[in-house]
This record gives C-alpha cells, structure tokens and sequence, in this order.
C-alpha cells in the first residue's frame, strides 16, 4: 500500500512574530502525539508558517489504519461475581463498556489476583476518516499567548481564521471550524497578489505559493534577509551588524521579504551607539551597519513586505520615522547631562524597588556593603573602586534616557559616568554589573565588575527567598534562576575562592531587618537553590553521578568542587576505580556514621589491620599535599593505592568482632579511610 501525504493549512489575519515560533512547534508535538495514538505511522514532518498562515505536513502516511488487537483488564473476579457465579454489575459494566457480551469475557492472573480481561480484534478505519476528526481538534489546542474570538463565532484561534486548506492524498478533508469550512483553495500575498489559487499537494503548493509572492518556509525566509541584509551592507560601504534575536522576528513578520537601505543624519553618532542601535531595533527593527572598526554607521536597512516600484518612497518614510526617534534619544542623552549621577543616587530613595524589600537606595547599600566585602577577600586593592561603581550603578535607572530605552540600563551609566570623569575602571564596571543577560552570556571582565554583579544578584535572591518570594515551577517572576546561574558562571570563570554559604549569610545579616522568614531556613533554602543549579549546569558536562558525588562532599566552594568533580570523572577511567568504589562503599555502609574513637594499633590481631594501617598512614602524607593543593586527580590516584589493603582487610578480619575495644579499634581504621576519601567525594552516590 502506497504512502500517502496530509497538508494542512491555516490562514488567517496577521499573527504576532513572537506567537509563531511556539505554535509550530506545538503543532508538530501535537499532531505527533494524536497520529500514535490514533496508530498511524509516518515517515516525516514539516511546519511551515508566515504571519498570514500556519501549515504541515505529514509524509508517509497509510490510506488506512493498521488492525489491531486490543486487550483490557477489567475487576477482579472476586468483585465480578456473586456467590452463585452471575454477573455482577461491575462485570456487565465492564463487558457493556468494551462493546461485549459478558459471555466473552475471560479471566487472566496478576501478581494481585485473578481479574477480568477482553481481548478483541479492532479493523482500522480509513486514515481520511480519522482525520476529520483529529485537525479540528488540532487547530483548536494549538495555544497561544493570547486568543480571541471574532463576530458570532464560538472558537478561539490567534487572529480571525479566513481558510483552511486540508488534504490527505489531494482530498479535501472535510470539517469546519467555527464558520470555517476546510478546502483546497489557499491565498497568495495580501498586497502583491490577493487571489486564491487551488492545492493539489504540498509540492504543488510551494510553488503556487512563490507564484503568488509567498515564502511559506521560515527558514527560506531567514535565510534570504540574512543573505540580503550583508548585500545591502556591503553596498553601502560597511558591514552588517550580526543580530539573530532581530532576524528571527523579522523573519515572521514578513511573507516575501525585500531589504531596504536607509541613511540618518551623523549628527546623531554624538549619542551612544547603543542607544541608537537600540531605537532602531526595538522600535523599528532596523539592523545597523557597522564600519570595519565596529564603529557605528548612519545608516540602517529595513525589511519591507512587498516589493516597492519606488524604493525612494519606502526609504524617505522610514528615514523620517527613525529621525523622529533619534531625535527623542538625543534629546534624553542631552538632558540626563544636566543632572550628576551622585545626585541622581538621591532620587533612589523614592523608587521602591520590592514592597517588602524597600526603596532602590537601600537595596544598592546593602549590596555595596557586600561587594566592599567581595573585594576585602578577594582583591583588596580594588575596594574603593568597587564602592564607587555600586553606588552609582543604578542611578541611570532614574534617567531619562532609561526610561524611554529600557535596554540601555547600565550602559547610559557607564557613558554618563565616563562623561563626568569617572575612572574606566569603575564606568565599565556600572555597565558590567548587569551581566550576563541571560545563560551563556557575556560575563563581566574586570573584578570590579564582578564583585558588583555578584553582591547584587545575592541581595535579590536572599531578599525574595526571604519575604517569601520563591520560584515555583515555571514562575520567576523576580529571575532568581537567571541570577542564581549568573552568580555561578562569575565565580567559576574568575576563579574567586570564596565561601558561598559565608557569602549568603553576609546577604541576610544585612537584610535582617526585612525578613519575614527564620534566617537559619532561608540561608538553607538558599544554598539548596544554588546547589540544584550547580549541579544541573555540571550534570551537562560531567556524568551525573560524578557530580552528586562531589556535590554532597562538599558545595560552598565552587571552584573547589568542579575541580572535583573534572577529577572524579576522569578517574572513573582508573582501571582501579570500579573494585575501589565498591570496596569504598562497603567501608560505608558498615561504619555508618563512624566513630572519633582514635585508631589503637596495640589492638591489631591481624597481619592485615597493621598493614592497612600503615598504607593509610603513607597515603595520608602522600595525599595530604595533594588534596591541600586541589590537585584531586593526583590525590585520587594516591588514595587508590589503598585498594590492595583494603580487599586483604575485609577478606581476612571480621569487623564486628565480639570484643568491643577490637570492633571499635576496626571500625575507627575504617572512618580513617572513609573521612579521607569523603573530603573528595560521597561513594555511595556512585553508580
């Protein structure tokens, strides 16, 4: 039996860029789950959309569902027959529910009893069949952020739906949505070409689309903008200023796109570059071009919709646009000057930054106070600069230019600052302060910048944590993860040895007089969030196992503990490793929680106690250098050295000896080993 194809289209009003990319891939998961369910299988998908239109199609499909045998348990026997073998009605229930006669039900042996159970042959039905009833039902659960509904209709969709094209081997599909009836006439390009034309299949509707000036394929699209986006660029004596986040909502904001050059006026490359690139993506979605240099160039290029018979008329309209919105940047760029930043600090005190947490001022004087302290331990020469930029850097926040661009936060600080003969040092660090935006982000570069970063996004995370602020589930709204993975990426890329637990409690000491919670849960509460992230983020470069491991020996220290964790994962390769964790798990389960008695060797009565305590006592000395230095590969490869005394002690001395002094004296030789081990790592998490 031949493959067949299904195509579904559905066309609407415009959709919003930002809906689009979710709702093809819910399509996808979708559709994929209904046709296992519905036992049909297929060689292929593909999503396409536009802002206009959201389609599939499947490949590979069977004309006709497969047969299938279908079994189901019913009640136990027990409960399916009275005391003179008739059918209760738990018994004809189930029989009535399955489309059987009670006669055909049969009895099958669980672990829990006898129960009932039918088995029945099930015809497949025509694949066309089914699936007038499954895309109504697709289309309906495709979600969104926001729905509407349109005229008297009782459905929800995106935007007013205008048709939807549906076929399975070039047949129409028929249902309806709402008022909409499915067909196999689709439309072409709302303005270049505002006809129907007829679907055959998904071939032919690629083709007919592209005719009638559609590019249904975002990736196609994508690809054309970038490809014409460094045309125009080069053409205009520079180059394309890379921006994926802006091409991937350009790109489905636009059915057929065509790239248009503009210019403004260099009077404006007076104002930071990034407030001008900003205006021109964020308001415009303009790229920018940019000299060989990096250097900011006046000019922009613009993705149009349509091809224009006069592209002088497109260029004048956008390039009056842009200049009314340069203009407002340069008049906020011009006006912030009048008022110093030390001043602008002032104004914090009336901006509340959490209800529970108080004003923008108090929150910037705890976490400079935390930062002085970042700085003490890790860069005493740097305090005084540290100080300075976390005392100005919010103060932006109160600027006009902020309050209109948004983005441009910690930035217009650092341009302010330079402007009023603020050292580099302490300008770039208002500026890096806020970094990194988002995982795998840029990080801040210098120390200053860092120790501003970190006291920062602590204050926050403590603070909510401790007014009772939690994330749960998918809501953060405060971005306490995003915070929490930014302090971890800081401290491992600047390599800062520093106690994490020492860190949270500095936090909350200085928050005290806000908290709502017991300090002691919250610091617990705290350091068990950085501990999920931690490991999560390792758990991606290391085996799992390796990394809970480490992580329960030991987690204050991050540095520490991911160089345990590399040294742990590589020693997994130690030809040693296996019979050695596995005799290092037996040491832990016998000793449980060990014992402080000291290790007597005047109550050794086997050959073997003596030598395993004196190969413990050489690699205590080989080892200790080692775990002191954080080399934990080396010291891992010493501590295997024990493997040998060890096997012999277990296959010769019985632990628990009757004598208690003796079984004591045994138990304290193994807490010995597991305490050495334990500083590297928790065995028993092994697998």
């Amino acid at each position: 039996m031949s493959a067949k194809e299904l195509f579904l289209e559905i066309g609407c009003e415009e959709i919003p860029a930002g809906f689009i990319p979710r709702a093809t891939a819910e399509m996808e998961a979708i559709i994929t789950r209904e046709l296992a369910v519905a036992r049909l299988p297929f060689s292929g998908i593909q999503t396409l959309a536009t802002p206009r239109r959201l389609a599939l199609v499947v490949k590979g499909l069977p004309a006709v569902q497969p047969d299938a045998e279908i079994t189901a348990t019913g009640p136990s026997v027990k409960a399916a027959y009275d005391a003179d073998g008739k059918p209760t009605k738990a018994a004809e229930g189930f029989a009535r529910g399955q489309g059987v006669d009670v006669a055909a039900l049969q009895t099958i042996t669980t672990d829990k009893g006898e129960y009932l159970f039918v088995s029945k042959h099930e015809a497949g039905r025509p694949t066309h069949e089914i699936l007038t009833e499954l895309l109504p039902a697709l289309i309906a659960n495709i979600p969104f952020k926001k729905s509407m509904r349109w005229g008297e209709q009782d459905v929800r969709f995106a935007r007013p739906i205008h048709w939807i094209v549906a076929l399975f081997d070039g047949t129409v599909i028929p249902f309806s949505f709402g008022q909409i009836t499915s067909g196999k006439v689709s439309r072409g390009h709302r303005f270049m070409a505002n006809t129907p034309f007829p679907v055959s299949d998904f071939a032919g509707y690629l083709n007919e689309c592209e005719r009638h000036f559609v590019i249904p394929d975002p990736e196609k699209r994508k690809e054309i903008i970038r490809r014409e986006t460094h045309r125009v660029a080069i053409a205009a004596g520079g180059h394309l200023l890379p921006d994926e986040e802006l091409l991937e909502q350009v790109t489905y904001l636009v059915e057929y796109p065509s790239a248009v050059h503009g210019t403004f006026s260099p009077e404006f490359l007076k104002v930071p570059k990034e407030v001008l690139i900003t205006s021109m993506r964020s308001h415009q979605r303009y790229f920018s071009i940019v000299d060989a240099n990096g250097g900011l160039m006046p000019g922009f290029i613009t993705i149009n919709n349509t091809l224009s018979e006069d592209p002088s008329v497109v260029v004048k309209g956008n390039e009056r646009v842009l200049r009314a919105r340069l203009s407002d940047a340069r008049f906020f760029f011009e006006e912030d000057q009048k008022v110093r930043l030390d001043d602008r600090v002032e104004a914090l005190k009336k901006v509340v930054y959490q209800q529970k947490l108080g004003t923008s001022f108090e929150k910037m004087e705890r976490f400079r106070s935390l930062a002085e302290g970042l700085a003490d331990r890790l860069n005493p020469a740097v305090k005084a600069q540290t100080s300075r930029a976390a005392w100005l850097c919010k103060a932006d926040l109160v600027s006009g230019m902020v309050g209109e661009f948004p983005e441009v936060q910690g930035i217009m600080g650092r341009e302010y600052a330079l402007l009023e003969g603020e050292s580099a040092d302490v300008a770039g660090a208002i500026a890096e302060h806020y970094l990194p935006t988002q995982a795998g982000g840029e990080l801040p570069a210098s120390d200053i910048g860092a120790f501003v970063s970190i006291a920062d996004k602590m204050d926050t995370i403590c603070g909510c944590f401790g007014v009772g602020l939690i994330p749960t589930g998918a809501a953060d709204p405060y971005a306490l993860r995003r915070a929490t993975i930014g302090i971890i990426a800081i401290i491992l890329d600047r390599g800062y040895r520093l106690s994490l637990e020492s860190l949270i409690d500095e936090a909350l000491t200085l928050l005290a007089p806000k908290l709502i919670r017991q300090k002691e849960q919250v610091a617990a509460d705290v350091l068990e969030f950085f501990r999920a992230r931690f490991s999560n983020l390792m758990g991606g470069l290391h085996p799992t196992d390796a990394v809970d491991a480490a992580v329960a020996a030991g987690f204050s220290d991050l540095v520490d503990v991911r160089a345990r964790i590399a040294a742990l994962a590589e020693f997994k390769n130690h030809p040693d490793f296996e019979p050695l964790s596995v005799a290092f798990k037996r040491v832990g389960n016998i000793i449980k929680e060990g014992t402080d008695a000291p290790v007597d060797p005047s109550l050794f009565q086997d050959e073997a106690e003596k030598n395993l305590y004196e190969a413990i006592q050489a690699v205590k000395v080989a080892a200790g250098g080692l775990v002191a230095s954080g080399a934990w590969l080396d010291a891992l490869t010493e501590i295997a050295t024990l493997r040998g005394p060890v096997d012999r002690f277990f296959d010769g001395v019985m632990v628990m000896a009757e004598d208690p002094l003796v079984r004591t004296n045994r138990l304290a030789l193994l807490t010995t080993i597991a305490r050495l081990f334990g500083r590297i790592a928790d065995f028993s998490r092994i697998a």
